[in-house]
């Protein structure tokens, strides 16, 4: 085992024993203590690094800046930034993890909890058999193993300690920010102080797969649809009951069958029937939208608009209220010729480390989506880890390793 692996492992160790798990729906940000208290570690440790302006908000996103070291004749370098967040997922799994070292792995199943007969089988993730000769880290299988995003938050921090130990690695000025929230709805980062991270493009290390590149991501949104009905006792409801149920339903059957998660894939973009609240009075329907197209995001948006004004004037006795909030964006579409230069210092980093490239259209988001919306290009690249939101979730060494090398290779070219 090299030496950077042991210092990511003892890095992730030590991150992954507070229990930062967030919970979807709570009123506040950060939605759980512990997210606070592992912002507070990082700020220690942020500082033993040589960091400055180090701070917390109210919100628990922590900010911090590694100044320059560049000498004052060196051409300008662009200020770049890294964004990890501090939540781990909720998927009705415990949020304590008890992290396992698979030594040297040599193929097969890796049993993970003797006591529960839980193991993470090849027969359903031959992936694990890519990885022969590595060490491996996972859970006990009762929690899932929080390399999203806590491989991304150890990698950064051996980076910083890598360029502290070594001040002959020239460098711009850095800026680093911790966010809550990632996985309920990217609340962390909509609550950034932006004039705290003065950056001219950033990353995230928040997908899987050893060689992943993430630079497109779906536009977002979210609609509400609130019916207020007419109730009535069924032996008087003619012509005066009007079932809120029945009216949302009426907006459902709006709805392309063939335009859903289910029957959509790569950059195919849907709307989600995603929940519907209802009793005899009132009615909330909840719905996802999703294109990476712009335009095509857009079209969705008016698609919900004008199915609401026809439901409403089918039911011209129910009262329906509809809100859609943009959610995040497609990093994409905040690249410019000016600054694709933090995309393409991803594809040379790989080529210079030799990692083959896996760009993906991302059926989803990361902070840098809505970072992105604000002027920031921030692509995403790998932590190296396999199976994220899942008991069966691992993280194989030497592709961690790699994922550290990229990011210190990244700060190397920026700086030429």
């Amino acid at each position: 085992m090299s030496s950077m692996q042991e210092r990511l492992i003892a890095r992730f160790l030590r991150y992954a024993a507070i229990n930062s798990q967030s919970v979807e729906g709570a009123p506040v940000v950060p939605s759980t203590p512990g997210q606070r208290q592992l912002a507070e570690l990082l700020k220690k440790d942020l500082a033993e690094l040589g960091l400055v302006d180090l701070e917390i908000s109210e919100y628990s996103v922590l900010t911090g800046h590694l100044p320059s070291n560049l000498p004052a004749d060196y051409h300008k370098v662009p200020t770049v930034g890294w964004v990890a967040h501090l939540d781990t997922v909720n998927v009705n799994l415990s949020g304590d993890v008890h992290p396992q070292i698979v030594k040297n792995y040599q193929g097969g199943d890796v049993l993970l909890n003797a006591e529960k007969q839980i193991s993470i089988k090849v027969s359903e993730h031959p992936e694990l058999e890519k990885y022969i000769g590595s060490d491996l880290i996972t859970s006990d299988g009762t929690s899932v193993l929080g390399a999203d995003n806590k491989a991304a938050i150890a990698n950064l921090m051996v980076a910083l300690e890598t360029l502290k130990e070594n001040p002959s690695i020239l460098h711009g000025d850095i800026y680093v920010c911790f966010v809550p929230d990632e996985e309920v709805g990217l609340c962390g980062s909509k609550k950034m102080d932006f004039s705290k991270f003065p950056v001219d493009f950033a990353y995230t290390i928040d997908c899987c797969e050893l060689g992943e590149v993430v630079y497109q991501t779906f536009n977002a949104g979210s609609a509400t649809i609130k019916v207020q009905g007419v109730t009535a006792h069924p032996m008087s409801a003619k012509n005066t009951l009007v079932n809120p149920t029945l009216v949302c339903v009426d907006v459902i059957n709006c709805l392309d069958r063939m335009q859903t998660p289910e029957h959509t894939e790569g950059t195919e973009g849907f709307i989600w029937v995603e929940s519907m609240q209802t009793n005899v009075s009132e009615a909330v329907l909840n719905l996802k939208i999703r294109d990476h197209s712009k335009a095509m995001y857009e079209a969705r948006k008016k698609f919900i608009t004008d199915a609401v004004e026809y439901v409403k004037a089918k039911n011209p006795k129910a009262k329906v209220e509809l809100d859609i909030v943009d959610v995040y964006g497609n990093i994409a579409d905040a690249l410019t010729d000016d600054n694709r230069a933090c995309v393409d210092h991803i594809f040379e980093a790989m080529h210079e480390l030799g990692i083959t490239p896996k760009d993906i259209a991302m059926r989803g988001g990361t902070d840098g989506s809505f970072i992105s919306t604000k002027g920031i290009p921030t692509p995403n690249y790998f932590t190296g880890a396999h199976n994220f939101h899942s008991y069966a979730e691992f993280m194989p060494m030497t592709a961690v390793e790699k994922s550290c090398q990229m990011t210190l290779k990244l700060i190397e070219l920026i700086t030429k």
